[in-house]
């Protein structure tokens, strides 16, 4: 069994920041047997990340829920998410702050005005990984990305320098409508862009073509976290990497399949 003192030495060996903001997506599988299992995890998360004034920042995601508007897109009462056991533990968390965003919501751990401030204007978002969302705020301070026993396709930071870069055919045309119930249990409605290609059934399934460029830039920290290898990832280095392969392929469309991207676009 893997105990809170042997996940803090893993962290520590990679050199993971515990001043800065770090999002973690994670597979509980992939970790294996922990000490308190899922909320185990989640707490020894919490306390390593926000011990020196970080802030831990686990995906809290209701896109699945789109379309059915005789429910909340997000419910922020609930616990209710569409992507894995930690994210659910995180939301009914009572130390969390979580955004408003109605299909790409994040449960925020850390000083309290802080995550507050954060996670602020999270539902006047106008897309899925707005530049001006969380995404986009932890690009802009350079925060980190944690990968636990899953790959870059579950990187959704990477749809955010997408977004940024004005890579075209990655959201919808139409508006797409959503509700938000607040704590006060009122209901707002907020329509987005969502992701949407046309042509490509998932873009986000093509994202590992990057993992080679990123570790050739030094965009990657390789270790593990219990039993999962785990990928701590720099999310400036990323989108360097990012713009500099779009560059150099004159706007191309990449993502369309899985085929290895070209050495020449990131040497």
């Amino acid at each position: 069994m893997h105990t809170k003192e042997d996940l803090f030495a893993q962290l520590s060996a990679m050199n993971a920041p515990r001043d800065s903001v770090v999002l973690v997506h994670s597979s509980l599988k992939a970790i294996g047997d922990a000490e308190g299992r899922g909320q185990g995890v989640l707490d020894a998360l919490i306390e390593y990340f926000t011990a020196d004034g970080g802030l831990l920042c686990i995906p809290t995601h209701t896109w699945a829920f789109l379309g059915n508007l005789d429910e909340p897109t997000l419910d922020v009462n609930s616990d209710r998410v569409c992507i894995g056991t930690l994210p659910k533990l995180a939301a009914a968390d009572p130390r969390a702050h979580r955004s408003l965003h109605p299909t790409h919501s994040m449960a925020v751990f850390g000083d309290d005005e802080a995550a507050e401030a954060f996670i602020a204007g999270e539902f006047t978002v106008e897309t899925s990984t707005d530049p001006r969302s969380c995404y986009g705020k932890l690009i802009g301070r350079n925060g980190y990305v944690l990968l636990l026993g899953v790959g870059h396709n579950r990187n959704t930071t990477l749809h955010c320098v997408e977004e940024m870069m004005g890579v075209p055919n990655r959201l919808s045309e139409d508006w797409k409508a959503t509700k938000i119930r607040l704590k006060s249990g009122d209901v707002i409605e907020r329509p987005i862009h969502c992701h949407h290609a046309v042509g490509i059934k998932d873009v986000s399934a093509n994202y590992p073509k990057y993992e080679p460029a990123f570790r050739l830039h030094g965009a990657i920290t390789d270790g593990f976290f219990g039993d999962a290898k785990a990928q701590l990832c720099d999310t400036g280095k990323m989108a360097d990497v990012m713009k500099l392969i779009r560059s150099r392929s004159g706007g191309a469309e990449l993502m369309a399949d899985d085929s290895p991207l070209p050495e020449e676009l990131y040497r």
